[in-house]
């Protein structure tokens, strides 16, 4: 399993197929093999692009430090930069799903030369919004002793797939509180890369995705009719509609 130091933390990442490369970054609580493997992208796109999907700091086999600074700014989005630096990427087509998503979009917005078409994956209009008393439950329910304590539906639920997942409890507290300013999609105004937006028409955690559409040029929007947050990555609609995009993207 190969892994790569980026700025002194260890990431572990997945190099398989061959092709045009494409990068992959997963969601919170999640790790490379159950976000892309377990759902059948490895096995999806593998006989036409060459597949790097790394888990983000925090989780899967990578490092998981406890401290909230190793997750603020733009950390998690330099280590997803440095990984295709020390694979010798300079341009591919990237996707994230849900927080990696958000990573996906902060890179689109800081470094586009880098990419040739983008998927934002479980990604909604609350990108734009400060959602700091949801945070907060969510890193109690995380923290919390007694699991039975928690309160609310979605802290509870985040809890419960954390643990599903076997993550590391305080690193994942710590990623959630780190410190990341809101994506304003405005920002992407100018935007000429290609992308795709998709998420579940039942997705309650990120709402809908309209104003997101609607700001970010060169983007469409796709609902996947009776998903929600948890298995849109499996969707095959979902699926065909990335291959198509992907085979469309400009060289």
């Amino acid at each position: 399993m190969p892994f790569f130091d980026s700025s002194g933390v260890r990431i572990h990442y997945h190099d398989r197929g061959q092709g045009d490369a494409v990068v992959l970054v997963h969601g919170f609580a999640s790790h490379a093999d159950h976000n892309w493997g377990v759902t059948g992208w490895f096995d999806l796109l593998a006989p036409d692009y060459r597949m790097i999907a790394l888990d983000c700091r925090g989780h899967g086999q990578s490092d998981k430090p406890h401290e909230i600074a190793s997750y603020s700014g733009t950390i998690m989005e330099d280590d997803v930069l440095r990984l295709m630096d020390q694979l010798g990427i300079g341009r591919a087509l990237l996707m994230g799903y849900s927080m990696g998503g958000r990573i996906a979009m902060g890179l689109l917005a800081r470094h586009p030369q880098r990419w040739r078409a983008v998927v934002l994956g479980g990604v909604g209009d609350g990108v734009a919004v400060n959602e700091s008393a949801r945070r907060k439950a969510i890193i109690n329910a995380l923290l919390a002793d007694d699991p039975s304590s928690i309160q609310g539906e979605t802290p509870r639920l985040f809890r419960q797939f954390a643990q599903l997942n076997r993550n590391d409890l305080k690193a994942l507290a710590a990623c959630m509180g780190a410190d990341r300013a809101p994506i304003d999609p405005t920002v992407l105004a100018g935007n000429t890369v290609p992308v795709l937006i998709a998420l579940g028409t039942k997705d309650a955690l990120v709402g809908n995705a309209s104003s997101l559409a609607a700001a970010l040029h060169c983007s469409r929007l796709i609902q996947i009719e009776g998903r929600d947050h948890l298995n849109t990555p499996g969707d095959k609609r979902f699926k065909e509609a990335v291959r198509e995009f992907f085979r469309a993207a400009p060289a």
